[in-house]
């Protein structure tokens, strides 16, 4: 529920902090003291539309503070779950309008957007009123209230449920049948495929390893002249190994006369022999690995120029051949196999929309005689309403060709308002002081189920006196007991039966120059006087301060 409202620099509200609890509370004030600025700034709060002409005249930016409780169960909790934000005790909606015409968004200190604001508003509070366009009248909701009223929610959740697993059978079904169907009409191509890259026989990497193999025997060719002469001068007939060895024979038969001459000279001569030995077996390996054969890179060019082609035919890299022949050989199969498993398909089809259609029949038999208990709940509650000739009627059409994720029922909640006259949408055949009493009694019904937990009536008894508008405020105090409301009233009877009375008023300041709207919660005393006020005018009497007393009296006793 809401427990505080603050709101700075909106319109002629300066400075304002209220405290809310529980049960029914009310907003009374003359006209123009300030009603519908305060109803219009807790709006803001909620997700409505910004204006730049709802912040105080000279002030840069207005802003409006709600803050709710609300049980860990509650739906506003998803949302914030949903959007990833923080879930303290309390819940706190803040807007802030600034004067150039944009606004910001924040939901416990976090920024989010005007959309996430709206949605947690929605679940928050319901505001109703004569003209106000989030009024329960959007025929999109009434279904879910029919829902809630009958306790359908766990039918309502397992038909969505049996839609989307019928949809998936049919989603399955119509793409095994597109995919045989292609398969089909291209089954002579596809056969040609499957057996020539079969017999091309691709392999993953094939094609980089071919033409690294074949760039190396190209350059090997270049060189192998150059490498053949350098073996030749390392040991063939101009070699110099052999004089290399006679001089170390020499050299050696001499050492004995001189070892200090000739040690040293043989050690370099038997590292040079040994230096061109090593030169001699490198020059060979090079040369044998050189040596190749010259059918090897014809062969290895027709087989990339075979890959090559295959991947152009394609329109397929060369080394995703292998997988494109497993796949067409794969569509192959689905023509022979593909009759049988569509079968399948089409039968699990089959009963996941026999299951679906069973159960959207019994849910929406249900939701039938759940419509004959609400009509009938709802319009116990007309006739105290002076409504006593009008009809409430919840209109169900139920098309299976129109079958959706909620069953095959189209709910409207529709009126009479007159015996022998037309039904129709409740929104367009009840006027607007009607519309307001029709929308009290359905919330009195529904008041428990599929509710908000704070709910605003925005001058619900205009129009209305006496023993009506006892019925009105009797009505909203009822409702108090199950959840929160807030009642912006002009009638007297329906103040005198508000837990809590808050007065609203525009005082002036700054000797007369300029006024700003103030809201008071109201004692005792100052109850009797403002609800006397409301029964004479102008000019409170005696009599008035005693009637409101009596009021009073009547609706607490």
């Amino acid at each position: 529920m809401l427990v505080r409202l603050s709101i700075r620099d909106i319109v002629l509200i300066e400075r304002l902090e209220m405290d809310f609890v529980s049960g029914l509370s009310v907003l009374t004030g003359e006209t123009g003291a300030g009603k519908s600025i305060l109803l219009d700034a807790f709006a803001l709060a909620l997700g409505a539309r910004g204006d730049a002409t709802l912040v105080r005249h000279g002030i840069e930016q207005g802003q409006v503070t709600a803050v709710f409780e609300v049980a860990a169960d509650h739906p506003a909790r998803a949302l914030l779950s949903e959007s990833g934000l923080a879930a303290d005790d309390a819940l706190i909606l803040r807007r802030v309008q600034l004067a150039d015409g944009r606004t910001r968004a924040f939901v416990n200190d976090q920024p989010v957007s005007v959309q996430a604001l709206q949605a947690l508003g929605v679940a928050l509070v319901e505001i109703h009123g004569q003209h106000d366009a989030r009024a329960l009248v959007d025929a999109t909701t009434h279904r879910r209230l029919l829902d809630a009223f009958g306790g359908h929610e766990r039918d309502a959740a397992a038909i969505e449920r049996l839609w989307n697993e019928r949809r998936a059978a049919e989603t399955a079904v119509e793409a095994h049948r597109a995919q045989i169907e292609r398969a089909a009409r291209e089954a002579d191509w596809l056969r040609h495929a499957v057996e020539e890259l079969n017999k091309l026989a691709p392999q993953t990497g094939e094609e980089t390893a071919l033409a690294d193999r074949r760039a190396g025997m190209m350059q090997a060719d270049k060189v192998a002249t150059d490498l053949r002469d350098a073996h030749e001068a390392v040991a063939g007939s101009a070699s110099p190994v052999p004089a290399l060895g006679a001089a170390v024979r020499r050299l050696e038969r001499r050492a004995a006369q001189a070892p200090g001459l000739i040690d040293p000279a043989v050690k370099a001569l038997d590292a040079a022999l040994t230096a061109i030995d090593d030169a001699r077996v490198r020059l060979e390996q090079a040369m044998a690995m050189a040596d190749h054969d010259p059918l090897e890179l014809d062969r290895i060019e027709e087989r990339l120029f075979a890959l090559r082609a295959a991947g152009r035919k394609y329109n397929s890299p060369v080394d995703a051949l292998a997988a494109l022949a497993a796949r067409y050989a794969a569509d192959l199969t689905s023509i022979d196999a593909g009759a049988e498993q569509l079968a399948g398909l089409e039968s699990a089809a089959r009963a996941c929309g026999k299951k679906f259609s069973e159960a959207a029949a019994a849910l929406s038999a249900a939701r039938k005689r759940t419509a004959a208990k609400l009509d009938k709940a709802v319009s116990a509650e007309l006739k105290p309403l002076k409504l006593e000739r009008a009809e409430f009627i919840t209109e169900i059409a139920s098309d299976t060709d129109a079958a959706g994720p909620n069953g095959i029922d189209r709910v409207e909640f529709w009126v009479r308002t007159n015996p022998g006259t037309r039904p129709g949408p409740l929104m367009k055949v009840a006027s607007g002081g009607e519309l307001a009493r029709f929308l009290l009694a359905l919330k009195v019904v529904l008041a428990d189920r599929g509710s908000a937990p704070t709910l605003i009536f925005d001058e619900v008894d205009t129009g209305v006196g006496g023993a009506v508008a006892d019925a009105i405020g009797l009505r909203l105090a009822r409702l108090g007991e199950r959840v929160q409301v807030l009642a912006v009233t002009h009638a007297p009877q329906v103040a005198a039966r508000a837990g809590r009375h808050y007065l609203i008023t525009k005082d002036a300041l700054e000797k007369g120059k300029r006024v700003a709207t103030r809201v008071t919660e109201l004692a005792a005393a100052r109850r009797r006087e403002e609800i006397a006020r409301m029964l004479a005018g102008a000019k409170i009497t005696e009599e008035a301060r005693a009637a409101a007393e009596k009021l009073i009296r009547t609706a607490t006793g």
